[in-house]
This record gives C-alpha cells, structure tokens and sequence, in this order.
C-alpha cells in the first residue's frame, strides 16, 4: 500500500513545511535564498546552490523515481495513478491560491508533478498495451 503512495508528494511536504513553519508563511522570505555551500568551479567562478534549488533537484530525483515506478505493471496501477493525480490537484490549487507557494519554485513542483501523472499514465498503457498483445499472440 505504501508504494501507491507518490513520491512527488515528498516535496510538496518538504515546500510546506519550511514555507509554513521556517517562513512564516511568506513566499519572499530570505529563507528560499539561504544559500547551502559554496563551490568553485573549474571556471573560477562559484555555485552557490540556495535552499529552493536543493529542493528542485530532490523532485527532479523523485520524479525520475516515479517514472521507473511507472514502468512495472501491477494491480494497484490504478490507484497510484489515482493518488498521483490527487496529489498533482492539491499542487495546482496550492499554486493558485496559497500565497506562499507563489514562487517559481512551487510552480516548477507543480509542473513536476502534472509530468509525473502524463508520463505515468502514459508509460503504463503502453506497458499494458504490450502485456495484452504478447499475451494474445500466445494463447
């Protein structure tokens, strides 16, 4: 049952909880510019990842997560693709009407998870799709 569970609504929590509970509820706090580390590239010029880009780079990871997920055929498909669909509706609404999650890194979660809910629909009817033909050319 926990594998129905969508990995994309880790950032979404993960957004929440320091959009609400560390920035007070702003969408311009400091916090989303707090930067992580410093790196000096070959370039001679620094990275400096802030704490939104920490949280991008953990959905784009999830996302790919969810992608492999989708590839494995198995009863509960449907409901993971109900759940995920679910989860990318809070995404939409919260963007839409949450002033907190007025930011352009809320906006790319939230296309990262209409992503994962297409291409998860998509790679599981093709997956289908295969099952049901191998399936019919044998019998």
């Amino acid at each position: 049952m926990i594998s129905a569970v969508p990995l994309t609504i880790v950032p979404l929590i993960l957004y929440n909880v320091i959009a609400f509970v560390f920035a007070g509820g702003s969408a311009t706090s400091p916090i989303w510019g707090s930067e992580l580390f410093s790196l000096t590239l070959v370039s001679g010029h620094p990275w400096t990842p802030d704490l939104a880009d920490l949280i991008e780079v953990v959905a784009v990871c999830l996302l790919g997560a969810e992608i492999i997920k989708a590839t494995r055929v198995h009863k509960r498909s449907v409901l993971d693709h109900l759940v995920s669909t679910v989860v990318m509706v809070v995404y939409v609404v919260e963007f839409l009407a949450v002033g907190a999650a007025a930011t352009s890194t809320f906006f790319l979660l939230t296309v990262l998870a209409i992503v994962d809910v297409m291409a998860g629909f998509t790679i599981s009817l093709g997956a289908a799709r295969r099952d049901v033909s191998v399936e019919s050319s044998d019998g």
